[in-house]
Order: structure tokens, then C-alpha cells, then sequence
């Protein structure tokens, strides 16, 4: 038994060949209620499954700050790319860097782009794209036009390829500060990797 279900005054049990607990505290209702091995995990009395997971964060920018300081608590290994040596001043001690998308990007990897107003825009999203990141996406307004689409066209990019660049990014939830959209933005890449459609509607 793990500490943690000691704490909570739990005790395993199998079901069905997988891990199960049985609550013996009101707050999980009556005794011997028995929970199942995602509801171990949801309550800490279990790991979580490991997965090889990489948050590549383009650009230090004050979303970025967010993106990479949640992204661990979700199971990411996250990691600035900023090519710009000025801009990465102060952030080398604080989080793991590249200066190349290249060095990051692989079929594990999330790409997120936190500023659509960059020159490297461009290069930084193609090279993203032909290291076959699992998922890109980029910031920015969905009521004004994508300035990805004519950058990358200008690299020779097809038109399949950009098709590929997700804009907006995130879960709909009105976020406005930064901290805010890292959060929609992380919430929408579970949701994603669980392929589900993120909201308040659950299938039984």
C-alpha cells in the first residue's frame, strides 16, 4: 500500500487483474466502497502512468512563462526554443532551452508558437512540422487573418503541411491574462491526447 493510501485510510484490493481501493472514510461514502484504478489515480493512492511527453514552448513571451511551469504538473518535460540570445536572457537558469524548434520537435513532441508577431514565425513552425511534432499549434485571434499561412507559403510549405498548424489554440473558455491561456491551452492538448472533445459534456 502506498503511503498515500495509508493516509487516507484505504486498502487495496485486485479487480479484475488491476489495482482497486476500498474507501474506509465518509468522505468517500460507505465503508468498502471500492474504486477503480482511474479513481486511485485521481485520488493519489496510485501512479499515474509515465508517458514520453514534450512541451516545446516557441518563444519567452509571458504565456510561455505559464506554459512552462504547468506543463510538469501534467506530466510534460518542457522546453524553451527561443533563437534570439537577447530574449533568452533570464530564462536559461529557470527552464531547459534550444534555440532551434529542431532540437525539441520530435512524434512526441506538442509545439506551441506564444507570438505570432515574431520574424522566425515562419522557420520555427516549418521546421516543426517536417521534424513531425505530434501536434503545432500557434496563438493568436481567430477573427484576424493567420500570419503563419503566408509565411509558410513563402518557405515553399504546401499547403497540406500548413493545413496542419492548429489556430486557435486551447479550450474555449474565455481565457484572457496569460495564466489563463496556458491553462486552456494545456487543457486542450489533454484533451487531444485523450481524444476527447474538451467541455462540460462527459459520454457515459
Amino acid at each position: 500500500m502506498s503511503p498515500a493510501a495509508a493516509s487516507l485510510g484505504c486498502r487495496t484490493r485486485a479487480l479484475d487483474g488491476k489495482l482497486g481501493v476500498m474507501a474506509d472514510h465518509a468522505e468517500h461514502g460507505h465503508a468498502g466502497h471500492v474504486h477503480n484504478e482511474s479513481d486511485a489515480i485521481a485520488h493519489g493512492t496510485a501512479p499515474a502512468p509515465v508517458e514520453d511527453k514534450v512541451l516545446a514552448v516557441v518563444f519567452a513571451s509571458p504565456v510561455a512563462s505559464y506554459l512552462l511551469r504547468y506543463g510538469p504538473d501534467v506530466g510534460y518535460r518542457t522546453i524553451l526554443v527561443e533563437p534570439d540570445a537577447d530574449r533568452r536572457h533570464g530564462w536559461a537558469d529557470s527552464f531547459e532551452h534550444v534555440d532551434q524548434i529542431d532540437a525539441a520537435a520530435a512524434s512526441t513532441t506538442d509545439v506551441v508558437v506564444t507570438d505570432h508577431h515574431r520574424e522566425e514565425l515562419g522557420v520555427q513552425l516549418r521546421d516543426a512540422l517536417a521534424a513531425g511534432a505530434r501536434w503545432v499549434g500557434i496563438m493568436g485571434n481567430p477573427r484576424v487573418e493567420p500570419p503563419h499561412v503566408a509565411a509558410l507559403t513563402e518557405l515553399g510549405v504546401p499547403a497540406s503541411e500548413i493545413s496542419k498548424v492548429h489556430r486557435p489554440i486551447g479550450v474555449n473558455i474565455g481565457s484572457r491574462t496569460p495564466a489563463e491561456i496556458a491553462i486552456s491551452t494545456i487543457a486542450g492538448l489533454i484533451a487531444d491526447r485523450n481524444g476527447k472533445p474538451g467541455g462540460f459534456t462527459f459520454s457515459a
